[in-house]
């Protein structure tokens, strides 16, 4: 699995990059089988979040470092080098460029976009 991440350099500008997600094989709910875990990450607090189509936000930084997981809609963000990627229904996104330009985002889907947030500590 492979989720986006935006994130700040050190002169001020975001940029986009994938990450990998690696598994190991766990007892998490015995008597259950072992499934497949990733690291835990820690996390402060969760919330939904839903935007109209046709909604723009110009050029901000995030508000926090969050993951963003698609619901539903498709959301689409440039990153402060130019680079434009979307997000889709079951797709990840890491926000972590919470100085500097930011990004700007839109909805570009005709529905609504619909993701849960959530909020690492």
């Amino acid at each position: 699995m492979k989720y986006l991440v935006l994130y700040t350099d050190n002169d001020g500008e975001s940029h986009f990059k994938d990450v990998e997600v690696e598994f190991e094989h766990v007892n998490f709910a015995p008597p259950a089988p072992p499934v497949g875990l990733s690291s835990f990450i820690p996390a402060s607090q969760l919330v939904f979040f839903k935007t109209p189509s046709g909604w723009y936000g110009d050029w901000h930084p995030a508000p926090k470092r969050q993951f963003f997981c698609c619901i539903s809609g498709e959301f689409e963000l440039t990153a402060s080098d130019g680079q434009i990627r979307s997000i889709r229904s079951g797709e990840v996104l890491l926000l972590e460029d919470t100085a500097g330009k930011g990004h700007k985002s839109r909805v570009i889907s005709k529905k609504d976009f619909i993701a849960t947030v959530i909020q690492l500590a």
